[in-house]
């Protein structure tokens, strides 16, 4: 089973009232959460772990879990405010201003955390968890506590502007790194982490460097790549989409290399270790796949099992 650890929040989407007044309506989100929710709807066992209000954001959050197949038992649930999160659309293209002050997702601290049951073999990090204290701090020590025993992910999805300690998060992120089998990283990602006149596949194998880790480069529309443990570099294109939005396209590409890794047994360190060219090109397809479909539409809305074309 897969554990999803991170932000949960509401996408403030622009819309359109009847009046034709600009107004933004409220969609349950978030990096980690629309993993979470894509797992579940592609039918991967998955719970979520993250700080969870009890307010009416928070109800809508929660319900979306449950009826997406999500697991809650190892939520925080605590009486903070729900983080918000505009949504600025630029050509389809997204940009966020968060407001997170003293949230429930943001406030928890490592004694808050819970015991996890023997199910729970994959943790999955990302997002604006990682930025600020005290929860970044709180699942950097979840990922170091549990690196011996389960997989662990992540995707930073770097959000400079919401970065208020860019030393102490650096510094996090290579906390983090160093425990992580896989990294996923977006090429923006990677001209932050690594800036510089070299070529993205050379600031691929840097951030490798030293690590048995799977790394994992997106592009957008020029598609992806891994990078193996053993050096193979493979390449996927993205499927024909007509793109309303990229809100959660990748988080929902993430949850299907997971979902197809899962499928294929292939969530342990032993195999992790050992993937070949041709198995990661497949879970590559497969996230490619499954964001094709997001992007499709508007908001974090990922699909549904039965949507996704086995061609």
């Amino acid at each position: 089973m897969i554990l999803c650890c991170g932000d949960a929040l509401i996408d403030m989407i622009p819309a359109t009232t009847a009046q034709a007044t600009r107004s933004f309506k409220p969609l349950p989100g978030g990096a980690v959460f629309n993993t979470a929710i894509s797992l579940g709807r592609l039918g991967v066992p998955v719970e979520m772990l993250t700080g969870m209000s009890q307010d009416l954001f928070g109800a809508q959050l929660t319900r979306t879990l449950t009826d997406s197949n999500v697991g809650t038992r190892f939520n925080i649930v605590n009486t903070r405010p729900t983080t918000l999160a505009f949504v600025e659309l630029t050509d389809g293209h997204a940009s966020y201003t968060f407001y997170d002050e003293n949230s429930a997702g943001r406030m928890i601290t490592p004694t808050d955390l819970p015991a996890l049951t023997p199910d729970i073999t994959t943790l999955y990090f990302g997002g604006i968890s990682l930025c600020n204290i005290p929860a970044a701090d709180t699942y950097l020590a979840l990922a170091e506590r549990e690196t011996s025993k389960c997989v662990i992910m992540l995707d930073p999805n770097i959000r400079p502007g919401f970065i208020t300690d860019e030393a102490a998060y650096r510094t996090r992120l290579s906390a983090i790194f160093a425990v992580a089998d896989i990294i996923k990283v977006s090429d923006e990602d990677l001209e932050w982490l690594i800036p510089g006149p070299a070529d993205i596949m050379s600031k691929l194998a840097q951030l490798q460097a030293g690590r048995q880790a799977v790394m994992i480069l997106t592009c957008g529309k020029d598609g992806a790549r891994a990078l193996l443990p053993d050096g193979t570099d493979v390449a996927v294109s993205v499927p024909p989409a007509v793109v309303v939005d990229t809100v959660g396209a990748g988080d929902t590409f993430n949850a299907g290399v997971l979902a197809h890794l899962h499928s294929e047994h292939s969530l342990t360190k032993a195999a992790i270790g050992q993937l070949r060219g041709a198995h990661m090109t497949k879970a590559l397809e497969f996230g490619a796949k499954v964001a094709a479909v997001t992007v499709a539409r508007a908001g974090a809305n990922p699909p549904w099992r039965h949507e996704i074309s086995d061609a």
